[in-house]
């Protein structure tokens, strides 16, 4: 892998991939790092996940907002985009991809939401915490692939001063019509971060994926 995110460390906790029955790949934001992240994956912790978090060149992903052009993000945004590909690759060659739940917050939320438009397949689930899809108002949203069922939740204020909230709407509505199983919440007067109930609806999601596996 090429770019400025390659050779940038994993963080990896919970079960060894190759003895896990399912996985979290999460995702931090802007000026935050895998540990930060990790922390909410603490909060999620269940036997035999795997839990992995790549680390950002630099703390961010890509260098301007989410909704600028994403030609002015590059080279950053191809090589988030490929770490991601890479990480969840490690993880499919020991965990099949309807066991594996991708997680991310902020500008982690943003990519992981664009990553798996991109990558549409059955997951085990995909949560955004304020975010949405990456790039300016009107892009096209004609992403190839279908879902199939993917529990999906997107959570956000509904004043969240970095993630308008017409930009959450948009992503849930683009990932239902590609057969996701979408859940958008919206929080009043919320301040840009994680709630309970969030966490509860990421838990949940976790408690399917483990119930399969069972």
């Amino acid at each position: 892998m090429t770019g400025p995110h390659a050779g940038q460390p994993v963080l990896h906790a919970g079960a060894p991939l190759a003895k896990a029955h399912a996985a979290m790949l999460l995702v931090h934001g802007r000026g935050a790092s895998a540990a930060d992240i990790m922390t909410v994956g603490q909060e999620l912790m269940h036997p035999d996940f795997a839990y992995l978090a790549p680390q950002a060149a630099g703390n961010a992903w890509y260098p301007n907002p989410f909704t600028a052009p994403i030609d002015s993000n590059e080279p950053h945004f191809s090589s988030a985009i490929s770490v991601l590909e890479e990480v969840l690759a490690n993880i499919t060659e020991h965990v099949p991809p309807e066991r594996v739940i991708l997680l991310g917050f902020s500008q982690g939320a943003c990519l992981t939401l664009e990553f798996c438009a991109r990558h549409a397949r059955r997951y085990g689930g995909v949560v955004g915490f304020s975010g949405g899809l990456i790039g300016p108002d009107g892009t096209a949203r004609d992403y190839a692939g279908n879902f199939q069922g993917t529990p999906i939740f997107i959570g956000c204020s509904d004043v969240d001063p970095h993630i308008a909230k017409a930009r959450v709407v948009e992503a849930g509505d683009v990932l239902k019509h590609m057969g996701a199983a979408v859940t958008v919440k919206l929080y009043p007067n919320m301040a840009h971060t994680v709630n309970a109930d969030e966490i509860h609806s990421a838990a949940q999601i976790v408690e399917a994926v483990a119930h399969e596996v069972a």
